[in-house]
């Protein structure tokens, strides 16, 4: 009886260890166990292949990404750059920059590419060119680098969704 609990739970540790398994699994026709994972998912002769994908949620799969968003960034000779930044869903933006306390204005439009890890954009404009890591409702620009900003006027580079 002991011997009989004893395989039971190792067969069953073995599939729940199986199943958490994220390589690539195929079903074989002359194989007559069932794969919990495939059972009314696919005929038993066909071969079913996983996608490769980031892993894990990443900001461009996972979060409302697209709309406005605001913020006044430091400006070197004027009280802040009032900036609305729109990214849409088909990759593209518009971006104005509205120096306060000057008779001045900056627009401009292009696309905008995710980074590998699907959590930063950088903008392709006529003159932007601006790094973001995207949050939930916020971006944060980054440095040329692609580092977030930091000091004190840290919190001015964070803009947030309208």
């Amino acid at each position: 009886m002991m011997n009989s609990k004893m395989l039971i739970l190792g067969m069953a540790s073995a599939v729940f260890l199986a199943s958490c398994n994220p390589k690539e699994k195929t079903t074989d026709s002359t194989d007559s166990t069932t794969d919990s994972a495939t059972v009314g998912t696919a005929p038993a002769d066909s071969i079913t292949k996983a996608t490769p994908t980031a892993a894990g949620d990443t900001s461009e799969n996972a979060l409302d990404w697209p709309g406005t968003y605001e913020a006044v960034v430091p400006c070197a000779d004027c009280p802040g750059i009032k900036t609305s930044l729109t990214l849409n869903n088909d990759k593209t933006f518009s971006i104005t920059e509205e120096y306060i306390d000057r008779n001045s204005k900056n627009q401009d439009k292009g696309t905008f590419e995710w980074d590998a890890s699907g959590s930063s954009i950088t903008l392709k404009g006529k003159t932007a060119s601006y790094k973001y890591k995207v949050g939930e409702n916020i971006l944060i620009q980054l440095d040329m680098d692609g580092k977030e900003i930091t000091g004190p006027n840290k919190d001015l580079y964070v803009f947030k969704k309208k």
